[in-house]
């Protein structure tokens, strides 16, 4: 039963977060506004939203005991990005790989995901110290959150900014599909974009809901730790609509909105999820939290490593894989 409710629950996301996508990629063209900012943040910011309404939800109305709702919080928060930096970017690397061949460039749009890596890394680094602050010190960790929200808006106004100049140089948003309720009959304009958001919007926070009571029950009745179930499962379950879209794109050879949408979550999960950790869950140094963290740091900035390097090739990825296996074996055993 609670294995039902989890697929349940899934495909309820799943729904919710396609929706919501098809719709900011039409924002974006209607908007004029390039494929990095249509990336990084419309499509990254509405396929990040199971795994950032996963853990609000776990946190402040997901059971009625407390310290279980914050295990999974803190698993969602920390196992998303660690998910993305590893195994999403290898499974990029997998499927083009098989169009271009493992020796093949990927070719983004480099200053944007430059952008994208530089402020993660930032941030996240950030998160990180604020676990090995005392409770006791309320005001500094109540900073370090602020500080993490300030540093994600920052990171929009630079990426909204460079936003005119690419789409002048070829790089504008183009819609791969018609809007959804389109196909409905209504017309395409902005309210129907607007009301396919809410639509989807909806669906996310009632399957993300379902989502972490199965989570809990699922727990008990294997005997394993919230928290280590909630590093493995929840990012798998939430990171999908990343993985499938980027994996398309990829496949298609737009890799600015393929990484962007990657990348652009990671700036997403890596200061407001965190900020949102520090204030409402313990966020204290655990071994498994720690080496999350620590992995996820070590496949980024490789990641930004080969990027400076000059050319990145589907090969190159395949150490973030070995990292994410590192991480389940240790976790599982």
């Amino acid at each position: 039963m609670d294995i039902a409710l989890l697929l349940v629950a899934l495909i309820v996301i799943l729904f919710g977060a396609e929706a919501f996508t098809n719709a900011l990629e039409h924002l974006g063209e209607r908007l004029k506004i390039s494929e990095g900012v249509t990336g990084s943040i419309f499509a990254a910011v509405g396929t990040a939203l199971p795994e950032t309404i996963v853990p609000v939800v776990a946190v402040l109305a997901g059971s009625n005991d407390a310290h279980i709702g914050e295990e999974v919080g803190v698993g969602a928060i920390l196992g998303a990005p660690m998910m993305l930096s590893t195994l999403t970017l290898f499974l990029m690397a997998t499927f083009a790989a098989h169009k271009r061949g493992w020796g093949g460039e990927f070719r983004p749009e480099r200053s944007g995901l430059d952008r994208d890596l530089t402020w993660f890394l930032a941030a996240f680094g950030f998160s990180a110290v604020a676990i090995f602050i005392p409770h006791r010190l309320e005001l500094v960790r109540g900073l370090i959150a602020l500080s993490l929200v300030l540093m994600y808006f920052i990171y929009l106004m630079l990426t909204i900014r460079a936003s005119a100049k690419l789409v002048v140089d070829g790089h504008g948003t183009e819609a791969d599909h018609p809007l959804y309720l389109s196909r409905l009959g209504l017309p395409e304009n902005l309210v129907t974009i607007v009301l396919q958001l809410g639509i989807g919007l909806t669906f996310i926070i009632l399957g993300a809901k379902g989502f972490v009571v199965g989570i809990e029950h699922l727990s008990v009745w294997l005997g394993v730790s919230a928290l280590v179930l909630s590093l493995l499962i929840v990012p798998v379950a939430t990171e999908l609509p990343e993985k499938i879209n980027s994996i398309l794109w990829i496949r298609r050879h737009r890799d600015t909105l393929a990484f962007g949408n990657v990348t652009g979550a990671m700036v997403f999960q890596g200061s407001l999820l965190p900020a949102l950790g520090i204030m409402l869950t313990p966020w204290e140094p655990r071994p498994e939290v720690l080496l999350g963290m620590g992995l996820t740091l070590a496949a980024s900035s490789y990641l930004f490593f080969m990027l400076r390097r000059g050319h990145l090739k589907p090969w190159h990825l395949t150490v973030n894989g070995m990292l994410y296996v590192a991480y389940f074996l240790t976790l599982t055993w």
